[in-house]
């Protein structure tokens, strides 16, 4: 049987795996969808697990942002890959690392957004 750590991964790396190209979303937003509202140092906690090898499919881990808005989790992409990442889809910045949340935010909870 799956604890319950790895099976709320599981679903973390489901929901990232949703957010849509161009589009970013936070690791609050992604912890108050799974039911969980203060995780979002657990949805961290997964991403920095996250193993492509291991679950056989890749995440666009790269589209989960502090909810600032900046790019916290770049020190675990190579070189400044997260930033031109998401530049390549499109993504507008307010600041050096700080995306423009009210153009590009994805909300997990609400349907065609």
């Amino acid at each position: 049987m799956k604890s319950s750590t790895a099976d709320f991964y599981d679903r973390v790396y489901n929901v990232v795996a949703e957010i849509p190209y161009g589009k970013v979303t936070s690791y609050g937003a992604i912890a108050g969808y799974l039911g969980v509202k203060s995780g979002a140092r657990m949805v961290g906690y997964a991403l920095n697990n996250y193993q492509t090898e291991e679950l056989g499919f890749e995440i666009p881990a790269h589209r989960v942002l502090n909810r600032l808005g900046q790019l916290t989790g770049r020190a675990y992409f190579e070189g400044d890959s997260m930033r031109e990442r998401l530049t390549q889809e499109g993504v507008t910045f307010s600041e050096e690392y700080t995306v423009d949340m009210e153009k590009h935010f994805w909300d997990p909870s609400i349907l065609d957004n």
